[in-house]
Order: C-alpha cells, then structure tokens, then sequence
C-alpha cells in the first residue's frame, strides 16, 4: 500500500512539473508579453528535471513527511534562486555579474548535503548555513549598493529574506526530524 501512495505522489509531482513547464508555451498562445525560446524551455525543463530529481531523493531517504518536506522547500528555493538570478538578476539588472554570488550559496548547499549524506541533522547544517550565506550576499550587495539604481535595498532585503526564510525553514524541519529520530 505505501509504495503505491509513492508512486502516485511521484506521478503527480512529475505531471505538476511538467504542467508548470508547459504554463509559458500556453502564455505564448495568447499573450506576446511571455516569449520564450527552445533555449528557455531546455533551461526550464532542466530546472525542474532537478527539482523532480530532489523529490526522488526526499521519498528514497526521508521516511517522514517533514523530511520530504524540507527537502522539497530547499529544492524549489534553489531552483527560483537559479532562475531569477539568471532570468532577470536579483541585483541590478540581467546580466549583473554580482548574481553570480547567489552560485556560492548553492555551492555551500550542495557540498553540505554531498558530506551530509542526505541525514537530517547534516541537512539541517547545510540549510543553516545556506541561510546565512544568502544574508550574507545580501548584506554585500547592500552595503555595496551593488546593483544601484536597479535593486534598492528594501527590493534587496525583501526578495533575499524570502530566500533566507525558505532555507532556514527547512533548517528548521531538518533539525525537527533529527531530534525525532534521537528519540
């Protein structure tokens, strides 16, 4: 019974994120304000092939909904961090090389999770310490004044601290699953 409840919840997430790949194509149908090319798609789809791929890896090593939850939190936090600072640059305009920052954010994320082997408690590590790195390019980029006059700071502290709480939530639900398993 649980495999089959895992494999209907798999479906369902691939099917979601194929409909969400598919939401620009039909944009186009009617409006010419979205006007994506093949390469926009293959990004998109390589995107989200990544976040269906974290959600394979949350239902293989996560025995609990918090689990599956937290890594599913860092995985679309880390793929909207990758399509806004490449799409349209969080600081400054597109093409500012002071996006490039936000990789060194994920560059901490993914060395985290490869030493903590997808356990809880160093997931829990990891997402922290994404947190901070993200307050910390945020904190650079207004001190700074990168991306001036594009990006102001109350533009800055607030798209930055959305991703700053979504990684420290997640933080949070890995440090709660790694206290439930202590006891």
């Amino acid at each position: 019974m649980k495999m089959d409840v895992s494999r209907r919840s798999r479906r369902r997430v691939w099917a979601g994120l194929t409909l969400v790949l598919l939401l620009p194509w039909l944009a186009m149908q009617f409006t010419d304000a979205v006007s994506w090319s093949l390469i926009d798609f293959g990004a998109a789809a390589f995107l989200l092939a990544g976040l269906g791929l974290t959600y394979e890896v949350a239902v293989r090593f996560g025995r609990s909904l918090a689990y599956r939850i937290a890594v599913g939190l860092a995985g679309a936090a880390a793929v909207l961090l990758v399509w806004l600072s490449l799409g349209v640059g969080i600081i400054g305009k597109d093409g500012d090389p002071a996006n490039l920052m936000y990789f060194g954010v994920l560059a901490i994320g993914a060395i985290g999770i490869v030493k903590a082997r997808f356990r809880s408690r160093g997931m829990a590590w990891a997402l922290w310490a994404m947190a901070l790195a993200q307050g910390l390019v945020t904190a650079i980029a207004c001190i700074a004044r990168l991306g001036y006059p594009w990006s102001g700071p109350a533009e800055l502290l607030m798209l930055n601290g959305f991703f700053v709480g979504l990684f420290a939530l997640s933080a949070w639900l890995f440090q709660q699953e790694a206290q439930h398993e202590l006891n």
